[in-house]
């Protein structure tokens, strides 16, 4: 068995899902690497590689050199920020996937993990128990990209018999680390002007429900789906999962369950327009259906862990 490579691991995910890998297969069974020169992980014996996904021949290098088997590409530009950094955006998002598509496809990789998003959807897909297929007209840059990379994962599935799997993220809610730029940061956000007894200026509209995956189950999803059969799986471009929706009015009341006098205000900006042309309720029964995706967080346990973990960290 080969190691397995997480390119972007400073990343919201990638922090996390490095913590998992070197639990599951060992510290030293896998191999951290972003752009950044230098990177101090938490997990302990697990090795650090400064490198730029676009670089594909010291990508290569450092696939040869380390044994790798398996990569999980996190790396990109994230809605938010790609709105304003529309040429960069796309470069990254999508001349990375092909990087790590062709080595695949040149048998130098054996399988691969690429993340889609819910931004693959846009104001004329159903919002509500939106389906696996359906019209895809996204709107944002990052939509686009994300949109065109599931068509090439499933061409190089097809026609290359590369192994690449693939999730639509929805927004995902974590402390660990930091959110990275995306229009569904405002559910991370809120948590930690609550704990700090601040009004939290939201740029959502209180009625806007969106998607959301409490990080536990975010880093689940991705290990089951990279080590089941893949005779099972029958989507080839990007798996629809979800566990809950709610909307800013709905995740204030929760919070208000344990500090009854935390407010909110709105504050509305451009990422309520690109919330407003995403999905509301996700339908994943595929994924149910095909590996069993089954989520462990609603709302109310997300908020329980969400104010406990910021908790314990402004405590250290």
């Amino acid at each position: 068995m080969g190691k397995k490579l997480v390119i972007g691991s400073s990343g919201q995910i990638g922090v996390e899902l490095i913590e998992s890998l070197s639990t599951i297969f060992g510290a030293s069974q896998v191999i951290a690497s972003d752009i950044k020169p230098s990177k101090e992980i938490k997990t302990q014996g697990v090795d650090y590689i400064s490198l730029d996904v676009l670089n594909k021949s010291k990508l290569l290098k450092v696939i040869k050199e380390h044994n790798i088997s398996e990569v999980y590409l996190l790396a990109a530009m994230l809605s938010a920020l790609a709105e304003k950094k529309i040429e960069s955006a796309w470069n990254l998002n999508m001349q990375g996937l092909f990087n790590v598509l062709d080595l695949a496809k040149e048998k130098h990789i054996n399988k691969v993990f690429w993340p889609s998003s819910i931004a693959v959807f846009g104001p004329t897909s159903p919002k509500i128990n939106t389906p696996q297929s359906t019209l895809l007209e996204p709107s944002t840059v990052y939509g686009i990209s994300k949109m065109a990379g599931e068509r090439w994962c499933e061409y190089y599935f097809l026609k290359y018999g590369v192994d690449v799997r693939s999730l639509r993220y929805p927004g995902i809610i974590s402390y660990k680390s930091p959110p990275g730029g995306g229009t569904t940061d405002y559910a991370i956000e809120i948590f930690h002007a609550a704990i700090n007894n601040q009004v939290y200026k939201s740029f959502i509209s209180e009625n806007v429900s969106l998607p959301m995956l409490y990080m536990n189950d975010a880093i689940q999803a991705t290990v089951e789906i990279m080590n089941v059969d893949r005779k099972k799986l029958t989507v080839n471009s990007s798996y629809n999962i979800s566990a809950m929706s709610f909307n800013p009015k709905e995740l204030t009341k929760e919070i208000q369950r344990i500090f009854p006098d935390f407010r909110i205000s709105y504050e509305i900006d451009f990422r309520n327009e690109i919330a407003l042309s995403w999905p509301s309720i996700i339908d994943d029964s595929i994924a149910r259906n095909d590996w069993n995706w089954n989520p462990a967080y609603n709302l109310r346990k997300t908020t329980l862990e969400m104010i406990n973990g910021i908790s314990k960290q402004l405590a250290n």
